[in-house]
């Protein structure tokens, strides 16, 4: 694939995010397996990609005094032990088993990111928020990042939402500052094992910044609620397409 490809690819889908606010990682990552990328690949370029995008994130966020740092700081210190527990079987599991492994996991946290997604705000988990809860939350997501750069937003927003009850105003900015630094010590994982294309990441970012800016104003004219709903059945549909071809 030509670059001009992954710039179009980066185009469409901050496009997306811009319009519905979701879908970054779920879509990117099958995306670039779908064009040829080696899975571990594909997952550190997304890695850093999710990481330069989600700076300008945290960057308008803060200015709007909306990020709740004692619970992404939790979050990312639950996660920590994931991240070197990940790192460890990165290097000591065989480069092609872990290749064939990740698509079907990279499926399955599809699946179950879109239906926490289409549920999520429909119901009340009976259960009383705890901080013990946060960190054992963080590691869970940390994990399952390393492996697939997919569920910070999704699981992460969902359980603080359902479980702790959070305004969802304050969700957004725990998501987008915790997703920042796990996405970003995630990445040296596989920077370490030489599996992040830099000129691959480059072409991304390059068509996202203006994808999201354009998501975004078109997103002023849009019915937000109902192109999440949509956006999160096609992630449902690629997740099981991706455990079948898996």
């Amino acid at each position: 694939m030509t670059p001009p490809t992954f710039v179009g690819l980066g185009l469409f889908v901050g496009f997306l995010v811009g319009l519905t606010g979701v879908g970054g990682g779920a879509l990117m990552t099958p995306s670039l397996i779908f064009l040829g990328v080696e899975p571990l690949t594909a997952v550190g370029t997304d890695l850093l990609y999710a990481t330069v995008t989600r700076v300008f994130g945290v960057f308008f966020h803060g200015r709007k005094g909306r990020i709740r740092y004692d619970i992404a700081t939790r979050l990312f210190a639950g996660s920590v032990p994931a991240i070197v527990l990940g790192g460890i079987i990165l290097r000591e599991v065989d480069r092609n088993t872990l290749n064939d492994n990740l698509t079907v996991l990279l499926g399955a946290i599809l699946v179950v990111s879109a239906i926490l997604s289409l549920i999520k705000g429909e119901f009340r988990v009976p259960v009383s928020p705890r901080w013990a809860y946060v960190y054992i939350l963080g590691f869970i997501v940390g994990l399952t990042v390393q492996f697939t750069s997919v569920g910070a937003g999704v699981i992460v927003s969902f359980a603080l939402m359902n479980v702790a009850r959070l305004d969802p105003k304050d969700v957004v900015g725990v998501t987008i500052t915790y997703g920042l630094a796990l996405s970003a010590f995630s990445f040296i994982n596989y920077a370490g094992m030489g599996s992040v294309d830099y000129q691959l990441a480059g072409a991304l970012i390059l068509g996202a910044i203006p994808g999201v800016y354009l998501g975004t104003h078109v997103n002023r004219r849009a019915d937000r609620e109902k192109l999440k709903r949509v956006m999160n059945v096609i992630i449902l549909l690629i997740g099981l397409f991706t455990l079948l071809g898996g």
